[in-house]
């Protein structure tokens, strides 16, 4: 079973970042580079959210991960 979405697109895309793109990234094909540019995007995105949450929770000092494992 495919998981991926396939379908035609016609962008516009610039010749010369898809260049530098090809040559930085290593890949074969201008549809790897892209994917994979996608993809790091992507996650870059997701990380800066996660970054953003940072210090905006309370701490508790005493807390005790390895009592609370026994507790059933």
């Amino acid at each position: 079973m495919c998981i991926m979405l396939h379908m035609a697109s016609n962008l516009k895309i610039r010749p010369d970042l898809l260049s530098d793109a090809l040559a930085i990234g290593g890949e074969r094909t201008k549809t790897a580079t892209v994917n994979k540019a996608l993809e790091e995007y992507v996650s870059k995105r997701k990380q800066r959210k996660i970054i953003s949450i940072f210090g905006s929770f309370d701490f508790e000092a005493g807390y005790n991960y390895k009592k609370q494992r026994l507790k059933k």
